[in-house]
């Protein structure tokens, strides 16, 4: 269920992105060919007014085609209506226009955010690892389980440490069940210090919800904090990439993506949601680097136009992109090749 909502929310990310590109593109009387919904081939579609809305068979998001996006496009055609042509446009509302898409990314990275900050979610006390030999193991609690009636860590040690060298009886919710284990947890000083009373890692998760205008301002930060991790995963992944050729560890494609997406689902719907927030912002940082074929590639070229103080080759322009579409296919492969080979 975790991986469908995944899928839906990531569909409606692009979507929107795209839609961001679409009405700026009208504010400016930018001709629209082309909305799709999905990704060909093409299912059916309908005109209304100049723009065909086409409706296709890969339900991944969507696209926009604008008239005159390319100027290698418009060459060898007569009768070119520059004023409704995107090409023919001022550097800054082509920019704008772009940039449109990274904007609506960002925007609903924070706006998911700051609706999981008014939510907010139950605290608890999760097992994220079981060591071999102790306590948890021999009861039988499993690295997921959640512990109930605890909202701290601090709060669970302590009733632990209470009852070292006795029958302990803990409540366990796991799968949506709840189950009761005894254990005794551990006297050793030295093996306690190393591994804990009863030998399980543990997390906390959780947050209270907040008012209003309170989760707008902790979203905003908070995106703004997870945009900055983002890049800085970024550079870590490119220096990784060049200087010893190896992708980071940490890094995921869209199997990976499922995966954590499974996981988060366990601990609840608001986690995916918030994953969803987490995939919008990157999406906008993505988009945002001034790679050939991404968004950010051509507001770049727009930059070095403006620069050089005329328009740049199309032709030239057009290979760029090629070049850099090809670039970043091959790196998602190989992410995704790595994800399915951690699968085993």
């Amino acid at each position: 269920m975790a991986a469908i909502l995944l899928i839906v929310g990531i569909s409606v990310l692009i979507l929107l992105h795209e839609a961001g590109h679409f009405f700026a593109a009208k504010h400016y009387g930018i001709k629209v060919e082309e909305f799709g919904f999905g990704f060909p081939p093409r299912l059916f579609s309908k005109k209304k007014g100049e723009t065909t809305y086409s409706f296709n068979l890969l339900p991944f998001g969507g696209f926009v085609r604008l008239y005159g996006e390319h100027e290698a496009h418009l060459e060898g055609k007569e009768n070119i209506d520059k004023k409704r042509s995107f090409t023919h446009q001022s550097a800054w509302k082509r920019f704008i226009v772009i940039a449109a898409g990274i904007a609506i990314n960002f925007l609903l990275g924070w706006i998911i955010i700051s609706s999981v900050f008014m939510i907010g979610a139950k605290e608890s006390i999760v097992v994220t690892q079981v060591l071999e030999n102790s306590p948890a193991e021999q009861a039988g609690i499993m690295a997921g389980d959640e512990f109930v009636n605890f909202s701290s860590s601090q709060e669970f040690i302590a009733h632990v440490n209470q009852s070292q060298g006795e029958q302990l009886s803990l409540k366990v919710l796991r799968d949506g069940e709840e189950l009761d284990f005894n254990l005794s947890p551990r006297t050793n000083p030295e093996v306690i210090a190393r591994e804990g009373a009863i030998g399980a890692a543990l997390t906390e998760t959780g947050f209270p919800h907040l008012g209003f205008f309170e989760s707008l301002w902790e979203g905003l930060v908070v995106s703004i904090n997870i945009m900055a991790q983002i890049i800085k995963s970024l550079w870590f992944l490119l220096v990784g990439i060049f200087t010893t050729g190896a992708i980071a560890e940490g890094v995921v494609g869209p199997v990976g993506i499922f995966g954590v997406a499974n996981d988060l689902g366990s601990l609840g719907f608001i986690y995916v949601l918030q994953l969803v927030g987490l995939i919008s912002l990157n999406l906008a940082i993505l988009n945002a680097l001034p790679i050939p074929a991404l968004d950010g590639g051509r507001i770049f070229f727009i930059l070095l136009e403006k620069l050089k103080g005329s328009k740049l080759n199309a032709n030239k322009e057009l290979i760029a992109n090629g070049i850099g579409f090809v670039l970043l296919l091959l790196l998602m492969i190989a992410i995704t090749i790595r994800d399915v080979v951690q699968l085993f």
